[in-house]
């Protein structure tokens, strides 16, 4: 483990979802819309909307892979040319600390870590997979954030943020539930890269989403956009590489391809205005990785200079002051620093994923040409500022 002279702010943390966690406060009447459990062959299937879901080989969890296998796979060496499940070798009995927050506190002062943002697993992939059921979508996430508050909490003793999922299909609905993660403390809330779905309206930027970004502006929640399905497997249909989004199913050319859907995301909201109308919203994007930055900003640069009357305030700017990045540690982190600053950058871990790190803190064996005060920024101080407020003293204090 790193030897810190502070304890850091992970911001990409998971938990493993408990089986009930979107059938427990279901409500009845949308039960056979939403979720369900089926044996299928001999093994426990999730069916989502009526049909088997495999967006997660395995979705009790239990046996689940070891946190950081396969992170030689994702900085681009396997020279034996093993294949995933090779890769993944033996599987583990699901941890304790993956389903219960009081386990994760000790594993966290374990890991010299004093707080987290806490995301879904399972929930990242649900959205797309009811896509055209979108009063569905809203009663599949209202059942799913109650579970969360109530086996995460959105502020668990000023260390564990779990990350409420909420859709914008239907933006009075967004804006109700929104409220009542306010009243919990909310400190973050989670969507997934890409347009909106279940909805004609599929730019985040369009004013009719005015009203929910304006609370969460006012209230000072952070958006934290977390890599998901997306749903741009549509894209790759054309190169005969498509298909339903499968964790760990992967091909060189979906890699290769250029669809970014986190870029499409931030360029929307950008290009549509919502930070000049909302100039206070706070973005951090998630193991959205990080060398789609540059590129954007190279085309928002330029778009600008083609077209500056359909701007307010310079785009590049804007995704310099509204937002955060919290980059794959295998990224260029100098250029990322670069491009954006390293005020902006944010630590995260993906831990106990298997493309994680499997000690979170060793994340600073790869900021190269970060100096001492660079890396407590990034392993600490931005989360923190962040969340903000009463919570960010209470750690602040801890730690010293």
């Amino acid at each position: 483990m790193a030897d810190l002279p502070f304890k850091a702010f992970d911001a990409d943390h998971h938990y493993y979802e408990a089986e009930d966690a979107f059938t427990r406060h279901i409500d009845p009447r949308m039960k056979k819309r939403c979720m369900d459990w089926a044996i299928v062959g001999g093994k426990k299937r999730l069916v989502v909307g009526g049909k088997i879901n495999r967006f997660i080989p395995n979705p009790t969890f239990d046996p689940v892979a070891k946190p950081g296998i396969l992170d030689d796979f994702f900085r681009g060496k396997n020279a034996k040319g093993q294949g995933i499940i090779e890769l993944f070798g033996e599987l583990d009995p699901i941890h304790p600390a993956y389903r219960d927050r009081d386990a994760r506190l000790t594993q966290l002062d374990e890991q010299g870590i004093e707080a987290c943002f806490m995301f879904p697993t399972l929930g990242v992939g649900m959205e797309e997979a009811l896509r055209d059921d979108p009063e569905a979508i809203c009663a599949a996430f209202r059942a799913f954030n109650r579970w969360s508050q109530e086996d995460w909490g959105f502020d668990y003793k000023s260390r564990i943020y779990a990350a409420p999922y909420i859709p914008l299909c239907d933006v009075e609905w967004a804006c109700e539930e929104l409220e009542w993660t306010i009243a919990k403390g909310v400190r973050i809330i989670s969507m997934t890269p890409g347009p909106i779905r279940g909805t004609t309206h599929g730019s985040p930027g369009d004013p009719i989403y005015d009203p929910f970004w304006a609370r969460m502006a006012e209230a000072g929640v952070v958006l934290g956009i977390h890599s998901g399905d997306a749903g741009y497997n549509k894209f790759g249909d054309e190169y005969g590489v498509g298909g339903d989004f499968k964790a760990f199913e992967f091909d060189p050319l979906r890699i290769a391809l250029s669809a970014a859907p986190i870029a499409d995301k931030l360029a929307a909201m950008i290009c549509h205005g919502v930070f000049t109308r909302h100039p206070e919203l706070r973005v951090a994007t998630v193991e959205c990785g990080s060398n789609w930055v540059d590129p954007l900003i190279k085309r928002l640069e330029k778009a600008y200079g083609q077209m500056p009357m359909f701007f307010k305030k310079d785009p590049a700017e804007q995704f310099r002051q509204n937002i955060w990045v919290a980059p794959y540690y295998e990224d260029d982190l100098p250029d990322l620093k670069s491009a954006i600053g390293v005020e902006h950058i944010l630590f995260g871990s993906d831990y106990p994923h298997a493309e994680g790190l499997a000690v979170p803190t060793d994340f600073i064996n790869d900021c190269g040409g970060f100096n001492d005060a660079d890396i407590q920024l990034v392993m600490r101080d931005n989360a923190l500022g962040l969340v903000g407020g009463a919570a960010a003293q209470v750690a602040s204090a801890r730690n010293t």
